[in-house]
């Protein structure tokens, strides 16, 4: 009997190798059975564990990569070279010399100014949600930077990628500074210092704001309808380029314009700063993708490219008018270039941002020479030629050289058709709006506190008559 009861076991055992029997001893086979349970009911645990692994990375918040961090961070640093003092020496160099120094202090105290309106206001209007007005402005839920933390994070173009918030605030500031300051170079060498601080902070507020929340923010109207502007085009170029166009109209022509010879009183200097401007450029563009990545060198690749190939067309086109290839008109090109590829840089393949650099430093020369001599106005550096019109250049031509058939990254969607009617209406609505907001902020200007100096005051020069000091000794 004892042995039928062990031979029935045993067959229970085979049989059914996940049961288990509570026995006195142990033997070979009780143990790979208790072995084999083991296994079974430790599983689900371990799945159960794993599962709860996955979980949790994938509610956790993502975590900036250094790389991206210093990347934008060294961005920021160079469109502030950019800016000061890039754009104050190409612009001083371009000036006579009574009025070097008025240009570098009115870009300085440009930069200082409009970083603290943006730390005050201006990034949450720029990038709050508006709410009902969300198609135009943002709210003061930011106000004073409030609420953002060294652990405050914004997303970037890629899913689950992130970089702190701080340096998305500090790159975004400068692209507002340096827009209001472009402006002031077309009123150079006769308006009021105190007068231009005064606009600055109206324009800034009434036509930066709502055309960057506009173009670049969740919601903004041209951003919901697909317009492409990856660095600026129509948030810096047309943006600066239209107002500067309507001050130096509202201003009036400086005394002798167009009897008097003006040239530029250090054109080395207008070179270096050229120079600087074409290397801070590359934070102005490849910074714009907001990380270090494959779209970030296509950027790049394409900065040098776009200036390259307008100012080699700017000096072939202005040699076979005038019989001499000129510096002024080579460093002219190559910022002409860099404007037109702004907007595309990150959108479009390398040989579309050559052909857009041919294009547009021929197209910009005949802004600074044919157009400003029909019109007559006196744009005293010429900002609405090179970045009015080549920022319409560029704008337009994302639209075209966006296709993937022509080299570009495409969109989804595309239509050639359709998108450069997209981007033809953004160019529209900034043209408007700025102009406008500029015409309407000089003119209160002019009403209140004058715009112009006085005429000996202009006679004498700036440097002296606004500030008391010179760039040269005599």
């Amino acid at each position: 009997m004892k042995k039928l009861l062990t031979s029935l076991g045993l067959m229970c055992v085979l049989l059914a190798p996940g049961m288990t029997f509570a026995q006195d001893a142990t033997t070979p086979s009780e143990a790979a059975v208790v072995e084999t349970m083991s296994i079974e009911e430790t599983a689900p645990v371990a799945v159960t564990v794993e599962v709860a692994a996955v979980a949790a990375t994938e509610t956790a918040a993502p975590i900036p990569d250094k790389g991206d961090t210093t990347w934008m961070m060294v961005s920021t640093l160079i469109v502030i070279m950019m800016t000061i003092p890039g754009l104050a020496l190409f612009y001083g160099g371009l000036t006579r010399t009574k009025n070097m120094l008025s240009v570098l202090t009115q870009v300085l105290a440009t930069f200082c100014l409009i970083s603290i309106l943006w730390a005050v206001y201006g990034y949450s209007l720029a990038f709050g949600d508006g709410g009902g007005m969300n198609w135009a402005i943002g709210d003061l839920s930011k106000l004073f930077l409030a609420g953002i933390t060294p652990d405050s994070t914004v997303a970037t173009f890629t899913d689950g990628v992130v970089i702190p918030e701080f340096v998305f605030v500090a790159f975004q500031l400068t692209f507002a500074a340096i827009t209001v300051a472009l402006i002031f170079g077309g009123l150079a060498e006769r308006v009021k210092f105190s007068a231009l601080m005064v606009f600055g902070v109206l324009w800034f507020t009434f036509s930066y704001l709502p055309i960057t929340h506009m173009v670049w923010a969740t919601g903004g109207y041209l951003f919901e309808h697909g317009a492409l502007d990856f660095a600026g085009g129509t948030v810096v170029h047309i943006n600066s380029g239209i107002a500067a166009l309507v001050g130096a109209i509202v201003l009036g022509k400086r005394i002798g314009y167009g009897r008097d010879a003006m040239p530029p009183h250090n054109l080395p200097m207008t070179m270096i700063g050229a120079s600087l401007l074409w290397v801070g450029w590359f934070g102005f563009n490849a910074g714009s993708n907001l990380e270090a990545n494959g779209g970030t060198t296509l950027a790049f690749i394409n900065t040098i490219l776009a200036p390259a190939a307008a100012g080699m067309s700017w000096m072939l086109a202005e040699w076979m008018l005038r019989g001499k290839p000129s510096m002024l008109g080579l460093a002219s090109g190559v910022v002409a270039g860099l404007v037109v590829i702004t907007p595309a840089a990150g959108l479009v393949g390398p040989m579309g941002a050559i052909i857009l650099g041919l294009i547009g430093g021929v197209v910009c020369l005949w802004g600074v020479t044919g157009l400003k001599k029909l019109h007559g106005f006196d744009d005293s550096l010429d900002v609405f030629g090179i970045h009015c019109v080549g920022g319409i250049v560029g704008a337009l031509g994302t639209g075209v050289f966006v296709s993937t058939a022509l080299g570009g990254v495409g969109v989804d969607g595309y239509s050639m058709g359709s998108q450069v009617l997209t981007q033809a209406t953004g160019v529209l609505v900034t043209l408007v709006w700025s102009g406008v907001v500029a015409f309407v902020a000089f003119k209160l200007v002019d009403m209140t506190m004058g715009l112009r100096v006085t005429e000996e005051q202009e006679r004498e020069g700036l440097d002296t008559a606004s500030h008391g000091e010179r760039a040269y000794n005599p």
